[in-house]
């Protein structure tokens, strides 16, 4: 193998191996003679001869030199004769007890100075090598910092565990990316707004705020700990951080991590030593807050912390939304039972609501108000609760009720509401008794909430329509927000920020609303409202019907108006329009039900309509018929025949629900037989001819479809009006033979 021949004493400077020779055996004189001189702590051309490494090729080309010299720990005073070996590329003199550096100016080749734990006190006191790209003076006797703008190669200075209190001198260093601090006496950072510094080590010194870094963008490791920080405010634009030391500080608030929740290359973060690790679930608040964490306190970061994280501190909406209901539903359950006759559920027609739903500000609430006041026949306001005081011009009662937190969350604990929400701070909830009281004045309730309630609504047992208003000129709408005077600019732009959640929602889950009507004008938001409720509920088509009967020579003298009769359709409300539509195989199955109703009526079959179990004082059903029934006339026992079988007829029955049909029978005692025949004839597809020559009231109509039940044509109506409530009394009806399907 071909070898490089030994060097000549040219190549070589004074003392290298190549004018040395071979070197001494272990335990000779010329070894004991070495030791000697560096017990007396200066450095010979032995020593330098025997401590040369890195044999490569000259700046030339043409020579040999060695470029590595390490003096590790050998209690070394004097290095001056360093000052012949110009060619070393990397000089290592750690440990020792070196005070002058000086040699160093007769190395223009240098690039890479380790003099650290040595007893130096000069601040670079040599002449700038021209190549010098790392040094490390740690661990010395260094108190100020001197201008180093002809070091402009530098990328890796170590200066820590020194006596420096203000860094100054770097500012021309346009290549330093390394920069240590660690363990001084600095208490403010300063003089590194021009650096493109990567790795920053800044521990141990006095240092209270985090400050002077906002230009460092480039910044990705940055170390702090052992000071004396309380926030992490300092750090918002430092995005490419990666690496956080924050360990032995006097942070004691998680929230300050929200400083550092967009730097998405975070992937360590220590704190240990701080207040803030005390803290309950200080772990979990921690990786909600900063997601792409990987390593906390150094233990990494499972996904299972993750997840659990979210759900605790943000759930999604439908999550939030799936446990608020779940709640309510157990307080509910630990109650005593109520029977909330008024909104009782039915498969057919479920109680109606409507929900109008939008931003904060849109409109929703003065919207809601003035339909119920122009529709006051259909609609009554549903009052919330809420813990926030009131805006101005709010009332107690009429808009919310205002409580204290301690008392809603005892109505929670008593089950009295049906959803709630947490929203700017505040809650906000929809009770059950304040849809009841609605429901007992025979009116449709009518609510405004935010689209948590939306979502949390949807999984209770009503079925409401949902009318969405949301703002579509985001100018205006800041506009409005801000005429109003209520809300903070951190509020209003919470505000903004959910339009765009709404518009989301209604893209993603097609029928999610009912209605979507913009509000960038609030007068033409509510006429277009009040055309969608006079479709919704057939106003005009009942308008136009009550014109015509009013020609009619049958209808009630002018300037006498009728009595009312809550079991009348003259003056029911036209509310089932609200009840949300049946799927294709709901209606098949109510079809297939009703078709067994109608042929135990009219005695095809022998039915549940032939048995009469006794009177029960069950309570009167949601959704009466249109059945009227007159007492006080004569019932003849061949019309009795015609409609009904014996009492022995066999128990058995087609329809599903025989309990249903049984109470059903109870509240047919006592009948008009002449009404009933007469329904009876309708149902067989045969027209009256003329009413009941004893009945004083015209014949009803009755459609002849088979799409539903026995006067399923006639418009479903609200729970009927308490006995309590005082009302007129109708005559020749019976308060207790309301025919109702449960």
């Amino acid at each position: 193998m071909e070898q490089f021949p030994p060097p000549s004493p040219s190549c070589c400077p004074p003392g290298s191996r190549g004018d040395a020779g071979v070197a001494a055996e272990p335990g000779s004189g010329e070894s004991q003679g070495n030791t000697e001189m560096e017990k007396d702590g200066v450095v010979t051309a032995e020593m330098v001869s025997s401590c040369l490494s890195s044999l490569e090729h000259g700046v030339t080309g043409m020579k040999h030199t060695y470029h590595c010299l390490s003096f590790p720990n050998r209690n070394l005073k004097d290095i001056s004769i360093l000052c012949n070996y110009g060619h070393l590329q990397k000089l290592e003199v750690p440990q020792n007890e070196i005070k002058d550096l000086s040699c160093v100016s007769h190395m223009p080749l240098l690039v890479i100075l380790d003099a650290s734990r040595n007893q130096i006190s000069d601040f670079f006191g040599f002449q700038p090598p021209q190549n010098l790209k790392e040094v490390n003076l740690s661990h010395n006797q260094m108190k100020k910092m001197k201008d180093l703008s002809a070091f402009c190669c530098l990328r890796k200075l170590d200066l820590g565990y020194n006596g420096f209190s203000e860094i100054c001198g770097l500012k021309h260093c346009c290549m330093l990316t390394h920069l240590n601090l660690a363990h001084n006496k600095i208490s403010r950072i300063s003089g590194l707004d021009t650096l493109p510094l990567t790795h920053l080590f800044l521990s141990g010194n006095q240092l209270k705020a985090i400050e002077g870094l906002e230009t460092l963008k480039s910044l990705q490791v940055l170390d702090l700990s052992s000071n004396r920080i309380t926030s992490l405010s300092g750090l918002q634009t430092l995005r490419l951080l990666c690496r956080i030391n924050l360990e032995e500080n006097l942070i004691s608030d998680v929230q300050e991590c929200k400083h550092i929740r967009d730097h998405y290359l975070l992937r360590e973060l220590k704190l240990r030593g701080n207040p803030v690790q005390e803290q309950p679930d200080y772990r979990l608040e921690v990786v909600f807050l900063l997601q792409h964490l990987t390593l906390l306190d150094e233990d990494t970061v499972t996904v299972e912390e993750k997840v659990s994280s979210v759900n605790k501190y943000d759930p999604p909406m439908e999550l939030a939304a799936a446990r608020d209901h779940m709640t309510h539903l157990v307080y509910q359950m630990m109650q005593p039972q109520v029977l909330y006759d008024s909104t009782l559920i039915c498969a057919a027609s479920p109680y109606p609501m409507l929900v109008l739903t939008g931003p904060q500000g849109c409109g929703k609430r003065e919207l809601t108000h003035r339909l119920c006041q122009d529709l006051g026949e259909y609609f009554a306001y549903g009052t919330c609760h809420t813990t926030r005081g009131p805006y101005y011009g709010e009332e107690e009662g009429v808009d919310y009720h205002f409580v204290s937190e301690e008392e809603f969350q005892h109505m929670i604990h008593m089950g009295k509401f049906i959803q709630t929400i947490q929203y700017g701070g505040h809650m906000y909830g929809l009770s059950r008794d304040a849809i009841e009281d609605v429901a007992r004045e025979g009116l449709a309730c009518c609510v405004h909430m935010e689209l948590e309630g939306v979502l949390s609504l949807k999984k209770s047992c009503f079925e409401p329509r949902y009318i969405l208003l949301i703002p579509t000129q985001v100018e205006s709408y800041i506009s409005r927000l801000s005429s109003r005077g209520l809300y903070t600019p951190a509020q209003m732009k919470a505000a903004v920020s959910r339009i765009e959640l709404y518009a989301a929602t209604n893209r993603q889950h097609p029928g999610f609303f009912d209605c979507v009507i913009p509000t960038n004008d609030l007068e033409e938001a509510y006429q277009k409202l009040r055309r969608v409720m006079n479709e919704y509920l057939k106003i005009k088509q009942q308008e136009e019907t009550e014109k015509n009967n009013s020609t009619s020579p049958n209808n009630t003298p002018s300037g006498h108006e009728p009595e009312w009769n809550p079991l009348s359709p003259q003056f029911r409300p036209n509310l089932d329009a609200l009840s949300r539509e049946k799927s294709p195989a709901e209606l098949a199955s109510i079809s297939r039900r009703e078709q067994h109703v109608r042929e135990a009526i009219v005695g095809k079959s022998p039915g549940v309509y032939s048995q009469r179990p006794p009177r029960s004082s069950q309570t009167a059903p949601l959704y009466c018929l249109d059945l009227i029934v007159h007492q006080g006339e004569d019932v003849s026992p061949s019309a009795l025949a015609s409609v009904s079988t014996s009492d022995e007829a066999p128990a058995s029955s087609p329809l599903s629900v025989p309990s249903s049909a049984r109470a059903l029978s109870a509240f047919v005692d006592p009948l008009d037989m002449c009404v009933l025949g007469h329904t009876l004839e309708v149902l067989k597809g045969q027209s009256p001819e003329a009413p009941h020559p004893g009945s004083d009231q015209p014949a009803a109509d009755a459609s002849t479809s088979s799409d539903g039940p026995p006067a399923s044509k006639v418009m479903a109506v609200l729970p009927p009006i308490p006995a309590g409530r005082k009302t007129p009394a109708v005559p020749g009806v019976a308060p207790d033979t309301g025919l109702a399907l449960q």
